[in-house]
């Protein structure tokens, strides 16, 4: 199954809870509701003003969380707020917290969460899947059970063409055509959430190795720093200083480390020691695939001291200062900006 639910501040939550649901405050506890029609009922009942439409894929969702997801089955969570996925496997059914302060974390089932993986990893058709609309669903195409199974193990998207059909364990449930409004969540994409996987794609493929630092210079010089980047080759742990000023040397003053791949929790601490040794005010760490677990924890405690861009707080400073970058930058980019009215669903 997939959580996709949109949980925002409630990330860290699910995390450390140990949990995935949420959402459908309005709604009583599910467990006295042991069939479909029985959910489907209470729905049209809770939300009787709602499009019928709406009361369909409503009742589809609630029900997968109700009554669908079982023990063992694997979870993935796109987390809002890093970006990353987790992945993890399901601990218990559905359950109802009652003394949950939140009305909208009620409705949870419990799971061991056990990988995170940033977006950087997941290859474009997969992220298509993973970018939908709705909140719970089971992935149906790009044989995306097998392959998130993949990341779970192996943390890596092996792609479609090397997973065929039935290869590697699936967490799928089996499905009647009654509940095909949850299994594909391709009808029914976020279209904002697809055009910022497909940037997140580009910068990474556009701006790899010393192009990666060279692309968080011109950031920051965007942002109003001055920058001095070092040049490709051994660079005794500091890629960019920068700072504030003519010169550069008003505060705050910037020491960074740019990596492409995961950072370790030793990085971190090297980060924290050029800071104190160099009489910066911060490091800023900026990592395209993320953090490992026992870094985030690292960074954690440095947090006054060491700051983080992972790919979503890169390409939110792309988005931001696009407009100022030079050509150099945006000739391999090609963004263009795009209204569109919002689904009221």
């Amino acid at each position: 199954m997939i959580r996709a639910g949109r949980y925002g501040e409630r990330d860290a939550w699910a995390i450390d809870r140990g949990v995935s649901g949420g959402g459908w405050q309005e709604l009583p506890d599910l467990t006295e509701f042991t069939t479909r029609s029985e959910v489907e009922g209470l729905v049209h009942e809770v939300y009787a003003l709602e499009s019928q439409g709406t009361r369909i894929s409503y009742t589809g969702q609630v029900w997968a969380l109700r009554g669908r997801i079982q023990v063992g089955d694997l979870m993935a969570l796109p987390l809002k707020t890093t970006r990353d996925i987790a992945l993890g496997r399901v601990t218990s059914a559905y359950r109802y917290l009652a003394d949950e302060p939140d009305p909208a974390c009620r409705h949870v089932v419990d799971v061991e969460w056990r990988r995170h993986v940033s977006r950087t990893v997941i290859k474009q058709d997969l992220l298509y899947t993973l970018g939908s609309a709705l909140s719970t669903f089971s992935p149906s195409r790009n044989h995306a059970a097998a392959r998130l199974e993949h990341l779970l193990n192996a943390g890596e998207d092996p792609g479609a063409p090397l997973v065929g059909t039935g290869a590697g364990s699936t967490s799928s449930v089996s499905h009647s055509g009654e509940d095909d409004v949850v299994d594909e969540p391709e009808t029914r994409p976020d279209v904002a959430e697809l055009a910022r996987d497909q940037i997140t794609t580009r910068i990474g493929e556009e701006f790899s190795g010393h192009g990666f630092a060279h692309l968080v210079a011109e950031l920051l010089r965007a942002e109003g720093f001055e920058t001095d980047e070092a040049p490709p080759g051994p660079d005794g742990g500091i890629d960019i200083t920068a700072g504030r000023g003519l010169l550069g040397l008003e505060s705050p003053k910037l020491i960074v480390q740019v990596k492409t791949g995961q950072v370790a929790a030793e990085v971190v601490a090297q980060l924290n020691g050029l800071v104190a040794t160099h009489g910066a005010d911060y490091g800023l760490l900026a990592t395209w695939a993320g953090l490992s677990r026992p870094a985030r924890e690292t960074v954690r405690h440095q947090r006054f001291r060491v700051k983080v861009w992972d790919s979503s707080d890169v390409v939110e400073a792309v988005l931001r200062n696009y407009e100022k970058l030079p050509d150099t930058i945006t000739s391999r980019l090609q963004l263009q900006r795009v209204w569109m009215l919002r689904d009221p669903a």
